[in-house]
């Protein structure tokens, strides 16, 4: 943590709404909670008054007030890494700096979800650091289990968990919007766990903060149960969330799991990213999780960046998901109000 100031394949399940009318992109709104899996031109989606409103990625956007602040999110960048899944890790972190460096909306931070490295070596971590000072951007980190297991996480701290908590839990404020950077690494018992200790310090950071104030989570491993059997979840999550229900907006980013998957579920929009490194299979696609092989010509288009766009008079977050092809984008967005 930084000084506190201010696959080809998706899934992703979106709210739909009774409204009867279909917008320009062919989507029917009616219905309940639909899983909706797309590839290639993907769709950005925010809610206006409680109502999905979507487009297509690159596609004009409806006349709006100009947005507060943007950031993006990196995950799973697994310096270190050079098996055959992808022999060039820190080829492909530049790139995503490159993309970074070329978002028209200039993102205030960056936020890193984990997996920094892929064996917390020193030179793993020197060399990620090398790379991400490219974004000239303030770095806000939590670890994956990538960079606790080896040492239970002391590297990590001594680099980048100055004021933080516990095993690097902490949070920060920045225009209005109220951050948590959590821990679900350290105990792991087959899925992510917060342990209590941190439960305790999350719902007294909460207990703090307005109804209307918006929050975004972040984590490395899922907070919501993606796929249990692969350990794609958080064991105590349901607790952490407890402590959420009366705030009117909740944004949730995750790493760990290397693909785009998302959930709209009461006030929380749940998001997890691509990974930097190397795709891994859709949950149950294959015996079990781990790095997936693509054509060397493909791996840029399952790999990618997540920026998140801030409206602050609506109180709406905007997520949007791109490739590290070149010229190619696939996205999905998804806000609160």
């Amino acid at each position: 943590m930084k000084e506190k100031n201010s696959e080809s394949h998706s899934e992703r399940v979106v709210l739909d709404t009774d409204q009867s009318s279909s917008t320009s992109d062919g989507i029917d709104r009616r219905g309940f909670l639909k899983c909706m899996a797309w590839a290639g031109t993907g769709l950005v989606w925010s809610l206006a008054g409680g109502v999905p409103v979507s487009r297509a990625f690159g596609s004009a956007m409806h006349q709006q007030k100009q947005e507060d602040f943007s950031f993006v999110q990196i995950s799973d960048s697994h310096i270190g890494f050079n098996k055959p899944a992808n022999a060039d890790v820190t080829g492909t972190l530049q790139a995503a700096v490159n993309k970074i460096l070329a978002t028209p909306s200039s993102p205030d931070f960056l936020i890193h979800t984990g997996d920094l490295t892929h064996s917390s070596k020193p030179a793993e971590f020197d060399t990620m650091d090398q790379v991400l000072t490219g974004a000239k951007r303030q770095i806000f980190y939590v670890p994956g289990e990538h960079d606790t297991s080896v040492d239970d996480g002391k590297a990590y701290l001594e680099r980048y968990g100055k004021g933080s908590s516990g095993n690097g839990w902490y949070s920060f404020d920045h225009k209005g919007v109220h951050f948590i950077g959590l821990v679900n690494v350290v105990e792991l018992e087959g899925m992510g766990k917060l342990g209590q200790a941190q439960l305790d310090w999350l719902k007294k950071d909460l207990s703090q903060r307005k109804n209307s104030t918006p929050i975004v989570l972040f984590a490395h491993i899922p907070l919501w149960a993606v796929y249990p059997t692969w350990g794609w979840g958080t064991s105590d999550s349901e607790q952490a969330f407890s402590f959420l229900k009366r705030f009117g907006s909740v944004t949730v980013l995750n790493g760990h799991i290397h693909q785009v998957m998302q959930k709209v579920e009461g006030n929380a929009t749940f998001h997890t990213a691509m990974s930097t490194a190397f795709p891994q299979p859709a949950p149950g696609a294959a015996p079990s999780p781990g790095p997936m092989k693509v054509p060397a010509e493909k791996l840029r288009s399952v790999l990618g960046i997540t920026e998140v766009n801030y409206v602050a008079q609506r109180h709406q977050l905007a997520v949007v998901d791109s490739t590290l092809s070149e010229g190619a984008a696939t996205a999905s967005s998804s806000g609160l109000v």
